[in-house]
């Protein structure tokens, strides 16, 4: 038997199942994962263990092998079933238990699974990842240094509610009051935004246009990825044909949402985390809210005239919780449209972003392309990715021709000018090298985001 190195990835563990990842290792690995968990405790102490789990066909298996795998070492499993990765999180955090894990392989097409494990620390959660711990993990599984099974195996405890208390909380995070109805249409693409989307309505009612919505871990109509912007075209077309007021798209375990206004565009994650924010700062004056480094005109504009402060984070939905847990803030958006909430341990929840979206709708009577317009404050290029095997020699080329610049190193390379910024730095996930580009005006964002690709591409090899 053995382990892949390279399905520890900076998140989580993800790999092709059965080739990657399957019954057999997931026993190591989840071993390795309480040897991880243990450390520091002593012998006879036993550890409670929230376990979910998604809807791919192969994860009632792995779920079982990984229950199985906790009990025989000695650990109280808390089985919360199929669920998505923010509910995961809320239950963690929510009633207090120490460690907690997902069974799931996010937004990746249906031959993949994996692991997204996170424990409790003084301010929040903590994801496990390259800064938290995983090559430790990592380590353990691939030398196969495991604990041995227990003398007194741990039981399993089934917990059921859960969806109905994190409705509630979603609701108390975005200020409480009546939401006012509106038509969406939503594609969940078979997976488990679905889950939220309805136990949110049904608390909430909505007229709501379902879009495959029935749990499916072979992905029928598309895969579960909403950064893929071909994913999003029948729920654009639906929201139109429909006259709907807004179209939701999370992705596959959940912990990212886009919106769809009423004309049918795709409204930017800097939008959403600028309304997100502005409706926060109300009540909570001063506080600091995180955004990634990829864009930053929109969020940095709107928070200040909020009376809020912007802190800038590495991308990456881990990063992004790790910065919160150290230094605190209520708060944070990422571009690719994770959203993060102290009230949630620092962690995703999406279902409190989409009530503030429907209050803000409902509280100003505007249409969801106007309250985004009003809370817009640059040109974004959107996102390019580019296949290279010299990503070092790129970021040391772009340092040299826009010297002039001023240069920001915390996650790739990032300039900025008085009219413009970009950002290109290597994939957390991918071997891609990825730029993203702003400006204050249309012209002068199409003109730079052109000329730093061209330079890219000549560099390229």
């Amino acid at each position: 038997m053995t382990i892949p190195p390279h399905i520890f990835k900076g998140y989580d563990i993800r790999g092709l199942y059965p080739e990657e990842l399957n019954e057999e290792n997931i026993v190591v690995i989840v071993s390795a994962i309480y040897s991880f968990f243990k450390k520091g405790k002593s012998e006879n102490e036993s550890l409670t263990v929230v376990v979910g789990t998604d809807m791919r066909i192969s994860s009632p298996s792995l779920t079982q092998k990984a229950i199985g795998t906790l009990i025989s070492l000695g650990a109280n499993v808390i089985d919360i079933g199929i669920v998505s990765t923010p509910t995961f999180y809320f239950a963690v955090y929510n009633y207090g238990y120490e460690y907690g894990m997902q069974i799931t392989a996010s937004h990746n097409p249906p031959e993949w699974n994996g692991v997204k494990f996170v424990k409790r620390g003084p301010n929040g959660l903590i994801k496990i990842g390259k800064s938290t711990g995983m090559d430790e993990v990592k380590q353990i599984a691939i030398a196969n240094e495991l604990p041995k099974p227990s003398s007194s195996p741990g039981s399993v405890i089934k917990k059921t509610g859960i969806l109905e208390e994190e409705v509630n909380n979603a609701h108390k995070i975005a200020g409480g009051g009546e939401i006012k109805k509106f038509k969406i249409v939503a594609d969940p693409a078979n997976a488990m935004g679905s889950q939220y989307i309805e136990a949110l309505f049904e608390k909430f009612p909505q007229d709501l246009v379902r879009m495959n919505f029935e749990l499916d871990g072979t992905f029928p109509a598309h895969q579960p990825d909403p950064l893929q912007t071909e994913t999003l075209v029948d729920l654009q077309k639906r929201v139109i044909q429909e006259k709907a007021d807004l179209g939701l798209a999370p992705d596959g375990d959940g912990d990212r949402l886009f919106f769809i206004d009423e004309k049918g565009d795709i409204v930017p994650p800097t939008a959403i985390t600028s309304i997100v924010a502005k409706s926060l700062l109300k009540d909570n004056p001063g506080s600091t809210v995180y955004v990634d480094i990829r864009y930053l005109a929109t969020p940095k504009k709107i928070i200040e005239e909020n009376g809020g402060k912007m802190v800038v984070t590495r991308v990456g939905h881990a990063y992004i919780t790790e910065a919160m847990n150290k230094s605190g803030g209520i708060f944070a958006g990422e571009s690719s449209a994770h959203y993060f909430f102290r009230e949630t341990g620092n962690a995703e929840s999406q279902m409190p972003v989409i009530l503030m979206v429907l209050k803000a709708m409902g509280d100003e009577g505007k249409p969801l392309s106007e309250i985004v317009k009003e809370n817009t404050r640059g040109y974004e290029s959107g996102e390019f990715n580019f296949k290279v095997t010299n990503a070092p020699e790129i970021l040391e080329a772009l340092q040299e021709k826009y010297k002039d610049g001023r240069l920001d190193t915390m996650d790739g390379v990032a300039i900025s000018y008085p009219n413009f910024r970009f950002s290109v730095r290597t994939s957390n996930t991918e071997p891609l090298l990825r730029l993203n580009l702003e400006a204050n005006e249309k012209r002068i964002m199409e003109e730079k985001r052109d000329e730093v690709i061209s330079v890219i591409k000549s560099l390229a090899k």
